[in-house]
């Protein structure tokens, strides 16, 4: 016998103030009977802290107690019987009730490294005490409701920069720093989760050969434990914009399109927050960095050069 949750939308997204549809089918090679059939749905916000951004004593803790968002148990069936074959069962719940006061934001889903926000429903038959119940369970995808969005569509907020070697915080290989480079460009601070990340860049002096040119974003996650914040950033994506020596004073076009799950439009709450960063990494051909063909693309290198600027993300209609 198995037991599946099939939802109404094939990609499984739903805004807060919609209802959730779909039907339960429960495939028997024998009848059974049961003493109800309840339908759970979650919503929380769970945070882990890591060794490396906090203190001795909260990594000892690890994980903080989950925020919940949401929180509601509906009975879809009571007690009854189903024969053997196949046999489904619609439902139809209400996420958000207007006249509600909800604890929690519907905040949209979102999984990082030390902040993921989830959202499951799950189907139970319950069959009694000499019986294991049946149950099955789903992860469905919010996003933000329509009320929400910005009244006019979001133009992409340019910021213009310029790499150089004495922009760079970090020691550079004594060819690098001594020919010297210069690199402008801009590139979006501010967009849509549904646009990429567009913008240029050009190569307009470099005395040492480009082997590579590369788009991170990093997400920068925050939580507070008692009075004190632990912060940690990660990478969530590479992308490639140029791959060998590019020729100089040519404009490249920057084209990131943003992964779903892995983002979501910046949040400040109270006892966490999540914002994005865009980091411009430009790796010039040594001998050095053939030995280090992989690292921390995070961590500063003699054979790099870096310029990161702040993104906020944002949903439109």
């Amino acid at each position: 016998m198995s037991i599946e949750i099939k939802l109404s939308r094939f990609n499984r997204i739903y805004r807060s103030n919609e209802a959730l549809e779909g039907k339960l089918i429960m495939k028997l090679t024998s009848s059974i009977s049961f003493q109800s059939i309840r339908l759970t749905v979650n919503g929380t916000v769970n945070l882990q802290v890591r060794g490396g951004s906090a203190g001795v004593i909260e990594s000892f803790y690890g994980v903080i107690k989950p925020i919940p968002i949401v929180h509601k148990v509906f009975e879809i069936q009571s007690s009854g019987k189903i024969g053997p074959g196949t046999t489904e069962i619609p439902f139809f719940v209400t996420l958000k009730d207007p006249k509600e006061e909800n604890r929690e934001k519907f905040y949209e889903t979102y999984h990082g490294s030390n902040v993921n926000i989830q959202y499951l429903v799950t189907v139970d038959v319950v069959r009694g005490y000499l019986h294991k119940s049946l149950s099955a369970t789903v992860e469905f995808i919010i996003e933000s409701a329509n009320d929400n969005f910005p009244a006019k569509p979001v133009s992409p907020e340019m910021v213009f920069f310029y790499i150089t070697q004495d922009t760079q915080k970090h020691p550079l290989l004594p060819e690098i720093k001594a020919g010297g480079f210069r690199v402008t460009g801009k590139i979006c601070t501010q967009c849509s989760l549904l646009d990429p990340i567009v913008g240029e860049l050009t190569v307009e002096a470099s005395a040492v050969p480009v082997q590579s040119i590369d788009i991170h974003i990093l997400r920068v996650e925050s939580i507070l434990i008692g009075e004190k914040i632990a912060t940690e950033s990660s990478l969530i994506q590479t992308t490639q914009i140029a791959d060998g020596d590019v020729c100089r004073s040519t404009t490249l076009p920057i084209y990131v399109i943003l992964p779903r799950l892995l983002t979501c439009p910046t949040i400040f709450a109270g006892p966490f927050s999540v914002e994005f960063k865009v980091s411009i990494v430009i790796t010039f051909q040594s001998e050095l960095s053939k030995k280090h063909s992989t690292y921390d693309p995070k961590t500063p290198r003699l054979w790099l050069a870096m310029e990161s600027v702040p993104l906020e993300l944002v949903r439109t209609k």
